[in-house]
């Protein structure tokens, strides 16, 4: 046998050479087993279960433009003339900051158009880290196991604030800059440690010299790492405590019905990851977004007109535009209200959004793990909650961009301002209400749809001359997705005095515990589900026309 013919027979009992490097591969990392444990991980299918995807791609589009953009762009607020491809700005000084996203719009190929996609990126990551989270939230996903996840995704969205707002006031044109020294105020309002943090970070009175490098640290550097680290930690909690599941047939708490992560579920994610960078893409070639030179370059000494931030922080524009401007002056330092308890509400909110699941915890007293998710309707208190801080949300608002609003609807700024301090006392408290009924309304529905079945919207006449409708029976399946909620019962104090007659002392979280308790669990916030001797009663015929 000739040398080229045993080359050959060697070479066919080899394995194919992407078989080889994975060996290799496996031989020093375990691929294979870390493989086999997840890649038939199986992942159940709902379109609510989207949203979080839509953050994610959004979130790597940002990373992948964010790059690119920072090929090009001088983070530097050094005095220079422009003479560059914009002719309406021949010869107007500007930072260079500014200068070279003028370059990056007008002169990089495509510059403008990833701009664009960078900045409509992070206001759709935001959106849907939002909208995902109320999903979260209205369901009861944050419930043990996943209160630790919770923090994490609310962690995330307030550090994408963050990042969004560094990120818009890095072009150093009049509507950010506007925005900068906005923050600046709020900064000074700080009683005793106002002035000496405005310094701190802004290396100087304002505007100064450092503030756009220093954002861009934070932008590029700080605060993405962070994200990253929460986003990979985000995703492995969520493999780890595999992901939760809406009621239905065979689902249970111990189990999760849908498809596997390989093949079925990453090939829909990939189609899904440019099916979302492609409506973001078109999104951004048809609506222009923060042109900045229609605004101008930032000068200390104007303010554009309209100046309104991303939606994310319209709710902190709001609670500073409708505060009343109220001062207090003594011992030769002026304590500004109108700024200060804004900026001290604002923070509350965002820790009682961090800190609900753990309350709900302890209010219902409940330590067991919970992969079913909740109807919104089965939890009236929750959902009411949720509803009411989305109605002082959305008030708020209205109230960060009153001046549009009154100039768009040809309204008076004063009454739209009226209106917002108002209504954020007073929606809320009505959306409450309403949420509430509404929500023990459909479980009234659900009742009466098990016992009596579904109207049919056929009429029926009976031999004495009496017209019904006639009910259709549901199957066990809608039977069971109708009933299979839990209904806690409320904590009870228990008896006043103990087994020897002496009056139990009760420590004031216990009454405050069972207080709360009565108000989510109470006969008057739950539609108690129909018993079994209920539901043969009326099949039975008895009591049924």
């Amino acid at each position: 046998m000739s040398n080229e013919t045993t080359a050959t027979t060697a070479r066919r009992g080899q394995a194919p050479r992407g078989e080889r490097i994975a060996d290799w591969a496996d031989g020093r990392l375990g691929i294979y087993s870390l493989a086999k444990a997840n890649m038939r991980k199986i992942f159940p299918d709902h379109w609510s279960f989207m949203l979080g995807e839509v953050a994610l791609y959004s979130f790597i589009i940002i990373i992948l433009t964010g790059v690119y953009l920072t090929l090009f762009f001088h983070p530097s607020m050094a005095e220079v003339t422009y003479h560059g491809s914009y002719v309406p700005m021949h010869g107007i000084k500007m930072t260079q900051a500014f200068e070279s996203t003028l370059h990056i719009s007008f002169d990089v190929r495509g510059g403008l158009l990833i701009r664009q996609i960078h900045h409509w990126a992070a206001l759709v990551f935001l959106a849907a880290m939002m909208v995902h989270m109320m999903r979260v939230f209205f369901t009861g996903a944050f419930r043990k196991p996943r209160e630790v996840n919770w923090l994490f995704g609310f962690l995330l969205f307030v550090l994408g604030m963050f990042t969004g707002f560094t990120g818009y006031s890095l072009p150093d044109d009049l509507l950010s800059g506007t925005g900068v020294r906005f923050i600046e105020g709020v900064i000074l309002a700080m009683p005793l440690i106002g002035s000496y943090l405005q310094m701190f970070i802004f290396g100087g009175e304002f505007p100064g010299h450092d503030i756009i490098p220093r954002f861009f640290t934070i932008h590029v550097l700080l605060l993405p790492g962070i994200m990253l680290g929460l986003l990979v930690a985000h995703l492995i909690l969520v493999i780890y405590h595999k992901h939760t599941q809406f009621p239905g047939a065979g689902k249970t708490n111990n189990n999760v019905v849908g498809m596997p992560l390989l093949p079925v579920y990453m090939a829909k994610a990939g189609g899904f990851f440019f099916l979302v960078f492609g409506v973001i893409a078109v999104i951004a070639a048809v609506a222009s977004i923060n042109p900045v030179w229609a605004i101008g370059p930032y000068r200390p000494d104007q303010v554009s007109t309209g100046a309104q931030p991303d939606w994310y922080m319209g709710f902190a524009e709001g609670l500073v535009r409708v505060m009343p401007g109220w001062e207090w002056n003594f011992w030769g330092h002026t304590i500004n209200f109108g700024v200060l308890i804004p900026i001290l509400v604002f923070p509350l909110v965002l820790v009682a959004i961090a800190v609900y699941p753990f309350v709900e915890s302890w209010v219902r007293g409940d330590k067991r793990e919970h992969h079913i998710l909740d109807r919104p309707r089965n939890v009236p208190t929750r959902t009411a909650f949720g509803v009411a801080w989305l109605v002082a949300y959305f008030v708020m608002l209205i109230g960060g961009g009153n001046d549009l609003w009154a100039t768009h609807f040809h309204l008076s700024i004063n009454s739209i301002t009226w209106f917002v301090r108002i209504a954020f006392f007073v929606g809320p408290v009505l959306a409450f209400i309403a949420t509430k009924r509404i929500c023990l309304g459909l479980q009234r529905r659900d009742k009466d749809k098990v016992l009596h079945g579904r109207e049919s919207g056929i009429i029926k006449r009976l031999p004495h001359g009496e017209f019904i409708e006639v009910h259709e029976p549901l199957n066990q399946e809608q039977l069971h997705f109708l009933t299979q909620h839990e209904q806690p019962e409320p904590v009870e104090l228990g008896p006043e005095v103990d087994e020897n007659g002496v009056r139990r002392k009760l420590k004031r979280s216990q009454k405050l515990r069972a207080k709360l308790s009565k108000g989510y669990y109470g006969e008057d916030n739950v539609i108690p589900k129909p018993t079994v001797e209920e539901y043969k009663e009326i099949t039975s015929g008895h009591g049924h026309h």
